[in-house]
């Protein structure tokens, strides 16, 4: 049996990383990730990642506390370029090859994010890892995750989260939130549901780029999801 889909780009949040730790990395976290993304490789599937900061610095976190919000955002990308040199790190030791490519000029650790250098990575089935969000202030990594899904022609963007796909409202709080299993960009954004930010979301319908959730917790879903199982919840025009 086939993947239903040739090429990815994942979205994973910082504070995925951070395991039960209250801070940074967790390696145990790290290692189980860099293993599922390894399972759905080994089945020819062509893999982007977007790492997002949270784990270390959040640039709108230290704005609101008075810091400039171009610099806090700079900040927080060089967060994001730990994060995707780390998973790199996890990828490379169980044999896969994998490329971070930095929206800033970082030469010395990683290569400029190239479009053309990013697809030919994934052609070689290389893992690109996309580090510094768009290299630009005031723009989130879900911003980010979304413009490079556009930008290499990815099948599905895919966000991984602690949740089982997108609520009414927050299950945490209301057990009578209904869960969506198929929504539209619209609704989300009518709606105000926490997804993913609304640059993100009207990036993802102006060029139909279809949009699934799912819960990064429960193991072997990225796999079950490359076979076409509906787990969590797709976001289409």
């Amino acid at each position: 049996m086939k993947p239903v889909f040739k090429r990815i780009l994942l979205k994973l949040s910082g504070e995925a990383l951070m395991g039960a730790e209250d801070y940074g990395i967790d390696p145990k976290v790290i290692g189980a990730l860099a293993n599922e993304i390894i399972e759905v490789s080994e089945l020819g599937v062509q893999i982007g990642l977007v790492i997002g900061g949270g784990n270390i610095f959040r640039g709108v976190g230290l704005a609101r506390s008075g810091m400039d919000r171009a610099t806090a955002d700079h900040m927080g990308m060089l967060a994001t370029v730990m994060n995707a040199l780390a998973l790199q790190d996890a990828l490379e030791k169980r044999g896969v090859t994998a490329r971070v490519m930095s929206a800033l000029k970082i030469n010395e650790i990683c290569e400029d994010y190239i479009r053309r250098r990013a697809l030919r990575h994934l052609e070689k089935n290389r893992i690109a890892i996309f580090a510094a969000g768009t290299g630009n202030p005031f723009f989130t990594t879900d911003s980010a995750a979304a413009l490079r899904a556009i930008e290499i022609g990815a099948d599905l963007l895919l966000k991984a989260t602690k949740v089982d796909g997108i609520y009414s409202s927050d299950p945490k709080f209301n057990p009578d939130a209904k869960r969506y299993e198929h929504i539209s960009f619209d609704q989300v954004l009518q709606e105000k549901l926490a997804v993913m930010d609304a640059t993100a979301i009207a990036l993802c319908r102006d060029y139909k780029m279809p949009l699934r959730i799912y819960n990064m917790t429960r193991h072997g879903d990225l796999k079950r999801l490359m076979y076409g199982e509906s787990l969590g919840t797709l976001v289409t025009v």
